[in-house]
C-alpha cells in the first residue's frame, strides 16, 4: 500500500467499479484496494464475483479495507438503487464511481436484431446514468465525488459491425461531460476515458492475423494493458487531477491522432 504522503493514498475512501470481474474491471477493483480504498465492485457472475473478491483480498495487507462483490445487473435501474444504498449503508459514503461494465453484441446494420441494439445500449449506456444517478444526490451533499466513465475510442471513430457499440460509447461520452457541467461546482469531477485496444480475455481469442493487423494501426506498437487504464484512473482520482473535468483521455497508443 502507498504511503499517507503519496497523491495516491485512497485510505478512507470507499469506491464502486461497475463490471469489476473481468479485464480492466478487475485491474481497476484490485489496483483502488491495493491503494487503500474500500472497493465495492459488480457484475452478473455470482460465482465469479466471489472468486475475483476472495483472490484481491488475499493478495492485499492485512489492514487493507478490502473489496466486496455485489451482484447486479446495472441495466436495472431498481437493482443499482438498491446496491447503492446497500453501499452506503454500511460504509456511508461512495467517493469514487467508476462506470466500467460494457459487453458487445457485434454485428453489421443489415443483420443486427433490435435485441442486441437493446442489450448494448442497457448497459454500456443507461447502465451508466442508473449508477450515476443513484451515487450523485450523495456526492452533492457531502460536496465531493469523481465520476468516471470507461468509453472507447471506437465511440469516436466509429467501427464497421459495432454500430449499436460505438453509438453507446459515443453516448457515454456527452453523458459524461454533461455531468461535468452540472456538477463542478459540487466539487464533483466527471471525466472519461476512450481506451484503444487493450489486452484483455476478447482480444487475446483473436487470431494472431487479427492482432498483427490492430497492432500495426497503432503508433506505439503495441496493445495497452489493462494497468495502462488502472494508472489513468489513479491519476483522475487523485488530487493531481482536481481541476480536471469533462475531459476525455484517449489512451490508445496514438491509434487516434487528431
Amino acid at each position: 500500500m502507498m504511503t499517507p504522503s503519496t497523491p495516491f493514498d485512497f485510505s478512507g475512501k470507499v469506491a464502486l467499479v461497475t463490471g469489476g470481474t473481468r479485464g480492466i474491471g478487475k485491474k481497476l477493483t484490485s489496483t483502488l484496494a491495493q491503494h487503500g480504498a474500500r472497493v465495492y465492485f459488480c457484475g452478473t457472475n455470482q460465482e465469479l464475483g466471489k472468486q475475483v473478491a476472495h483472490e484481491i483480498n488475499q493478495g492485499l495487507a492485512p489492514a487493507s479495507a478490502g473489496t466486496s462483490f455485489l451482484k447486479v445487473d446495472v441495466a436495472d435501474f431498481t437493482a443499482c438503487k438498491d446496491m447503492v444504498a446497500e453501499i452506503t449503508a454500511e460504509a456511508q459514503q461512495i467517493d469514487f464511481l467508476i462506470n466500467n461494465a460494457g459487453i458487445t453484441r457485434d454485428n453489421l446494420l443489415l443483420r443486427l436484431k433490435e435485441s442486441d441494439w437493446d442489450e448494448v445500449m442497457a448497459v454500456n449506456l443507461k447502465g451508466c446514468f442508473n449508477c450515476s444517478k443513484a451515487v450523485v444526490r450523495s456526492m452533492i451533499k457531502k460536496r465531493y465525488g469523481r465520476l468516471i466513465f470507461l468509453s472507447s475510442v471506437i465511440g469516436l471513430m466509429g467501427n464497421s459491425g459495432q454500430s449499436n457499440y460505438a453509438a453507446a460509447k459515443a453516448g457515454i461520452i456527452g453523458f459524461g461531460r454533461s455531468l461535468a457541467r452540472e456538477l463542478a461546482s459540487r466539487n464533483i469531477t466527471s471525466n472519461i476515458i476512450a481506451p484503444g485496444y487493450i489486452q484483455t480475455e476478447m482480444t487475446q481469442a483473436m487470431d494472431i492475423k487479427a492482432q498483427e493487423k490492430i497492432t500495426e494501426m497503432i503508433p506505439a506498437g503495441r496493445l495497452g494493458t489493462v494497468s495502462d487504464i488502472s494508472n489513468t484512473v489513479l491519476f483522475l482520482l487523485s488530487p493531481l487531477a482536481d481541476y480536471m473535468t469533462g475531459q476525455v483521455l484517449q489512451v490508445d497508443g496514438g491509434m487516434l491522432i487528431a
